[in-house]
């Protein structure tokens, strides 16, 4: 009888063993063969063949430590489309399962990290760019809403923000200078986004497939152990404490890539992005209500088809979820439903981390600290005062959103864009500046010119 068969008869009778013997860990052999043509695993490799296969020839372009932090993600890589076929004959273990599941990926990434520590290279935003980039992969950790991290595609774009401020300052130290280097961060980039990205999207958007007949995960620890702590709270009370929970220690899934941390980072303001909302820009001083252009005398007030959109959704508002005000896998501060609330701090972040706002009303919140990304998403009445960001400030789906910073503004698909802007003195009026909405493009000359629609009249 052929071997190749005599083997899978073998791996067959051992799944069926299994099986009948319950929840027990089971040595089961894995059968790479029946899984590696599948849909799912050959788009991975197809991946990595496209894009590490990318990288990996600018890094070789380049050499030292450049393609010893490549040859680290290449093996990453390898590691996780490991997983991914392991994945489909394992059935989903609980946490302390899932760090002995992971802990091939694991030791890649903590090894990535280590290479960028210690000394500073000549190449240190190469190396942190790469490392910080890593943790995307594990995406693979998500085992549902409740676990603790963003859903799978979330997961893999705020990554990336967070490798995108090493790859940048690459791209501005040797944009005129060696075109390699440029060359090998446009190539990581696109590893990411929109490789993994896109790969998730279509493959795997709620997580990955768990077997419900195949083996368990066997752990290290001795039968009759007591199972590993719970999550931490879901949320913090809506009543808005100052308290933040980034001190707190690290359980359940929340522990599993914990060690994978990285140095704060320092730089300047950049852009943010508006989208559908008005604005008050400041130093950081309070705006108070006879502040605001809806209770200035001189001012007739107008209402955007933002507000006439939430106005037609109103009867939604009876099935919003329990407020939040939490940090998840120490990088992304989570504040959702929060209604009223005033008062809400956040007072322990670094640029490592991101803030997503959603669903809030009537509230505001104040950041203390520089973080790498806020995101505003579907609030109304919604007030965010901070002291830095690195990459954006964006705002979708909302309407009425007030924020106090020290930035430059990008606008794009916005409506009524109302800038306040303080004046030299500091016991001035606020000076109100209305952002240009629509442009007129003029060809000319072989290129179009593009210049803001100015209105005149009383």
């Amino acid at each position: 009888m052929d071997e190749r068969l005599i083997q899978r008869l073998e791996s067959a009778i051992a799944r069926l063993e299994s099986i009948s013997l319950g929840s027990q860990p089971q040595a089961v052999a894995f059968d790479a063969a029946s899984v590696s043509s599948e849909p799912s695993i050959v788009a991975f490799e197809d991946l990595v063949a496209e894009y590490v296969g990318k990288v990996t020839d600018a890094a070789g372009k380049i050499g030292g430590q450049v393609q010893d932090i490549t040859n680290v993600v290449s093996e990453a890589f390898s590691a996780e489309k490991e997983l991914l076929m392991r994945i489909k004959q394992t059935q989903k273990p609980d946490a302390r399962g899932m760090a002995e599941f992971l802990r091939p990926l694991n030791e890649k990434l903590t090894e990535a990290n280590s290479m960028s520590e210690g000394r500073r290279s000549d190449f240190f935003n190469h190396l942190r760019a790469a490392s910080e980039s890593l943790t995307a992969l594990a995406w693979i950790a998500y085992t549902g809403k409740n676990c603790g991290m963003s859903m799978p595609i979330g997961h893999v774009e705020e990554c990336w923000q967070s490798a995108e401020f090493y790859s940048n300052k690459v791209l501005i130290e040797y944009r005129n200078k060696d075109p390699d280097h440029v060359e090998w961060v446009k190539a990581l980039k696109e590893l990411y986004v929109p490789g993994l990205r896109d790969f998730v999207k279509t493959h795997y958007p709620l997580g990955p497939v768990w077997s419900a007949t195949g083996a368990t995960v066997a752990t290290s620890s001795k039968p009759g152990a007591p199972a590993p702590p719970g999550p931490p709270p879901a949320s913090l009370s809506s009543s808005g404490s100052s308290t933040s929970s980034s001190s707190q220690p690290k359980k359940g899934m929340a522990a599993v890539f914990q060690e994978i941390s990285s140095k704060p980072v320092t730089a300047g303001s950049f852009p943010f992005t508006v989208i559908d909302s008005q604005f008050h820009v400041s130093g950081l001083r309070k705006v108070t209500d006879d502040m605001k252009t809806k209770n200035r005398a001189d001012r007739a007030g107008f209402v955007s088809s933002g507000e006439k959109q939430v106005r037609k959704s109103a009867p939604a508002a009876a099935k919003v979820g329990p407020p939040k005000l939490e940090l998840v896998m120490g990088r992304k501060w989570v504040v959702e439903n929060q209604i009223g609330s005033k008062d809400l701090v956040i007072d322990e972040c670094d640029p490592r981390q991101t803030v997503y706002i959603f669903g809030c009303k009537d509230s505001v919140l104040q950041i203390h600290g520089k973080v790498n990304n806020i995101t505003v998403d579907k609030c109304t009445k919604m007030g965010v005062v901070f002291m830095d960001v690195v990459a954006a400030f964006e705002i979708v789906n909302c309407s009425s959103v007030e924020v106090q910073c020290q930035s430059s503004i990008t606008t794009a698909k916005a409506s009524e864009v109302n800038v306040m802007v303080p004046g030299d003195d500091p016991a001035a009026d606020l000076v109100e500046h209305a952002l240009p909405q629509q442009y007129i493009h003029t060809y000319k000359d072989g290129q179009f010119l593009t210049t803001p629609v100015s209105h005149s009249g009383g």
